[in-house]
């Protein structure tokens, strides 16, 4: 297969950056996208040319490091896919694909393809922990779970903090990575004791760094790669409205 790329090129995160023309010839239609990207970077290293700089990790669709946007789309075209996980066979030979960063105020670039995504470890450092009791290992069936409580908290827990929400949302908003923090933690008896605290300060850390507000819009949900559903926007409001009342997240 043979594509053409138009590649975001950018040297720094103080530079201007621009889209870069390529041009790739025989690729597998069987290669994931990153390694789409590891043939580009052979063939530059090769013209002695600087090597495309992207985020990746396990290529597993697990860790979450991968996303860029490919023809406008957070993670590509395929739904429920990352970038890792996403096929050349997915495209046609011949496609002209864009790819570019993340796109928020909360996600500078810092070189090419990569983005300084810290602000969402910030936001987990807020209020996305429980306490626990240290010393010996608790019996496992100490602390009883409904079954339903449990799916809507593993649910949640899905979300693999990749961005793709931000990214494709008009207003880079992170409500739902915060929402899918807040529902996971708060749905299990153990993640009471900070209840109110954590959906507060967890939303006033999400303003801090800069992202925007949620409008409903649904773009969150629908490149989301783990399927994380827009309810749990609604779960978060919800507590953020019990901890204001309750006082909660003072700082």
């Amino acid at each position: 297969m043979d594509f053409k790329l138009r590649i975001w090129r950018q040297k720094n995160a103080s530079s201007q950056g621009k889209f870069v023309d390529y041009r790739l010839n025989g690729v597998s239609a069987d290669s994931s996208f990153l390694e789409m990207l590891d043939l580009l970077n052979e063939q530059l290293i090769a013209e002695g040319e600087e090597p495309v700089a992207f985020d990746h990790d396990c290529r597993e669709g697990i860790c979450g490091m991968c996303g860029v946007m490919i023809n406008g789309i957070a993670h590509g075209p395929k739904a429920k896919v990352t970038t890792c996980q996403l096929h050349m066979r997915t495209f046609k030979s011949g496609d002209t694909l864009l790819v570019e960063p993340w796109r928020a105020k909360a996600f500078p670039v810092i070189k090419d393809l990569v983005v300084d995504r810290t602000s969402f470890d910030r936001i987990v450092q807020a209020g996305g922990y429980i306490s626990v009791s240290t010393g010996a290992a608790p019996e496992a069936n100490a602390t009883p779970v409904p079954k339903k409580v449990a799916d809507r908290a593993m649910d949640a827990a899905a979300c693999i903090g990749c961005g793709a929400c931000v990214a494709a949302c008009p207003n880079s908003s992170a409500m739902l990575f915060t929402g899918a923090k807040v529902t996971h933690l708060n749905a299990l008896p153990q993640g009471q004791a900070e209840r109110y605290d954590r959906a507060v300060l967890m939303v006033d850390q999400m303003d801090d760094e800069g992202f925007g507000g949620c409008t409903n819009i649904g773009e969150c949900a629908a490149v989301c790669p783990a399927g994380i559903s827009m309810d749990v926007i609604a779960t978060l409001n919800r507590e953020l409205v019990r901890g204001t009342l309750a006082g909660a997240g003072n700082r």
